[in-house]
This record gives C-alpha cells, sequence and structure tokens, in this order.
C-alpha cells in the first residue's frame, strides 16, 4: 500500500533519494525491524489479511490464543501442533531487507539490528549486532534440566517433545504473550537507540510492546518508517515510505563501500610512485657527477706525465 502522495511523479524517487542522504550523513544508525522484515523470504507476518492470525488454525482455538504461555501450559500438545506448522520455517532465505542490513553494518554505519522476529535470518544474512527481542526457534531448552537442542529435534519430534536426558519438556527460547521480555535485550536495545543519529523502523505496525514505545528514547526526531501499511507514527517520522522494504533498502544501500575509502587507497598509489620517483631521480644524478668527475681527472694527470718523458729523452741523447 502506497500513500497517496507517493503516486505524484517523481515523489517515491525523491524519497529514496532523501533516504540515501540521511544514511550518507549517518555513522550510528540503529534499525528495528519487524514480521515484515521477513515476508519476502516467505513467512507470513501475524496480523495483516494473510497473516498467521487471520489464518484457520484447524484447532477450536484462535491462533492470538495458541502462542500464550498459559496455552502452552494447558495444551502443550496442541501447541507445538501449531508451532510446527505455523512457526517454523527452517527452509527460508534471507531477503534484500537482511542483506542490505548486512551491507549497512559491514560499513560501520549500522550499529544495531533490533528485531521481533523469531526466524534467526538476520545472523543467516552475516549480522553480527542483532538484538533478538523475542528470542528464536532455532535456540531450544528443556525446562528441567536446561539441556540445549536445535530446531531439528522439535521439527524431528512428535507430539510434546522430551529431553533425551532427562525427560522434561523441550521448549522453544521465544517469547510468548503473557511471558516478559529477556531484560538485558530490552536495555540493549534502549541503549543503542539512545546513541543512534537515525532510526530505521521497517517491516513493524508497531503495535506490540514493548517495541513499540522505544523511539520515546531517541533525542531527535530522525525517524525513517519504511512499511506497506501505516503506523501511529507516520505523522510524526522525518520520512516514511509504504513500499517494499527489501526494494527500499537494496536500493538505498550501496553494494560497494562509499567513496571515501576509495579515495583513501587511490590516493596512497601515486604518493608511493612519486616518492619511487624522488628515488630515482636522487640516484641518477649521483652516477652523472661521479663520471664527471673521473672525465676531469684524466686530462689533468696526461699533461704532467708527458714533460717529464720528454725531458729524460733529451738528455739521454745529449
Amino acid at each position: 500500500m502506497e500513500t497517496r502522495l507517493d503516486r505524484y511523479e517523481g515523489a517515491k524517487e525523491k524519497k529514496l533519494e532523501q533516504l540515501k542522504q540521511l544514511i550518507a550523513e549517518s555513522n550510528n544508525i540503529v534499525f528495528l525491524g519487524g514480521a515484515g522484515v521477513s515476508t519476502e523470504s516467505g513467512i507470513p507476518d501475524f496480523r495483516s489479511g494473510e497473516g498467521i492470525f487471520n489464518q484457520e488454525t484447524g484447532f477450536n482455538y484462535r491462533a492470538v490464543d495458541v502462542v500464550s504461555h498459559s496455552f502452552f501450559i494447558e495444551h502443550p500438545e496442541e501447541f507445538y501442533d501449531f508451532y510446527r506448522k505455523k512457526l517454523c520455517y527452517p527452509d527460508a532465505k534471507p531477503n534484500k531487507a537482511h542483506k542490505a542490513l548486512v551491507r549497512l553494518e559491514r560499513q560501520e554505519k549500522l550499529k544495531a539490528t533490533i528485531t521481533q522476529n523469531i526466524d534467526c535470518l538476520h545472523q543467516m544474512a552475516g549480522s553480527k549486532t542483532t538484538i533478538e527481542l523475542h528470542g528464536s526457534v532455532h535456540k531450544n531448552y528443556c525446562m528441567d534440566c536446561g539441556k540445549k537442542y536445535k530446531l531439528d529435534f522439535i521439527l524431528a519430534s512428535e507430539g510434546i517433545p522430551r529431553c533425551t536426558k532427562c525427560g522434561g519438556i523441550v521448549r522453544p527460547a521465544v517469547t510468548l504473550y503473557e511471558e516478559n521480555l529477556e531484560h538485558d535485550k530490552v536495555d540493549a536495545a534502549i541503549r543503542a537507540i539512545k546513541k543512534a543519529d537515525l532510526l530505521i523502523i521497517g517491516g513493524t505496525s508497531l503495535t506490540v510492546y514493548p517495541a513499540a514505545t522505544f523511539v520515546q528514547f531517541l533525542k531527535h526526531d530522525r525517524v525513517v518508517i519504511i512499511n506497506k501499511s501505516s503506523t501511529h507514527l507516520d505523522l510524526q517520522a522525518l520520512l516514511c515510505i509504504h513500499d517494499s522494504i527489501g526494494e527500499v533498502l537494496d536500493y538505498v544501500v550501496p553494494k560497494r563501500r562509499p567513496r571515501k575509502t576509495v579515495a583513501v587507497k587511490a590516493s596512497t598509489k601515486p604518493s608511493t610512485k612519486a616518492a619511487t620517483s624522488k628515488a630515482a631521480a636522487k640516484k641518477t644524478p649521483a652516477r652523472k657527477t661521479a663520471s664527471k668527475s673521473k672525465e676531469t681527472e684524466k686530462p689533468e694527470t696526461k699533461p704532467k706525465a708527458k714533460p717529464k718523458a720528454k725531458t729524460k729523452k733529451a738528455t739521454a741523447s745529449k
């Protein structure tokens, strides 16, 4: 969905160029993303028309209720049946948005990627600064002994997955409704946003808390929102683009390093050549001077030797 303003000729292009300029001017960027970042990888979001919460669950329960802590405790077998079918996508691959953010990170501009997703696609793309607010389906542990398991173990099991060590229930390390987020992750996200000189929000409707409140920790209004649907912060944001987040980020984030780095490398080569040519120039005159001095010495020694020889011959004839 695009805004009416974006339909005017050249309006969207101007926004993209403005975002390019904002990124170029910033050195401490933070990205806050939601389910919309992963939809282009084939993972459905939650609240859109075709989202998980609007799909048929096959149970007598609503999807929003199934992913709650109380449902997990009371109906673990139904929970895992829904969990395997609707929340796990082992074949999903990073898309253009994930890859563009990694490029921005490697250019030392993106300092943190805060995600509400549990698919681990940011890390698969190569991100080193990802903060997973809601955990990951790729991390699982026994609720009794704490033994850790990978996603394959959950998918291969039937019914309730049981620990091979103690027989306890193995649950995913994801935050369900009615559960608190890990404090260290929330604190890390807030610290990063406080230091940010540009906050890019993408693929989220900003309705899930506490992530929806993180903007309040910014000390400025340099906020960019990239989302197909509108959010409650659209009118307050410095820039708002209603378009595919993958296409937008892929366009505005350069696929090569900034020109500054290239310019430094290019400038070092001429200086090396100049130094070499100067050294060669110094050596060349020295050789010429040495040869000239030898030539000047030869004429001086020969005239002195000849007169002595003539004098000896004259005396002998007498």
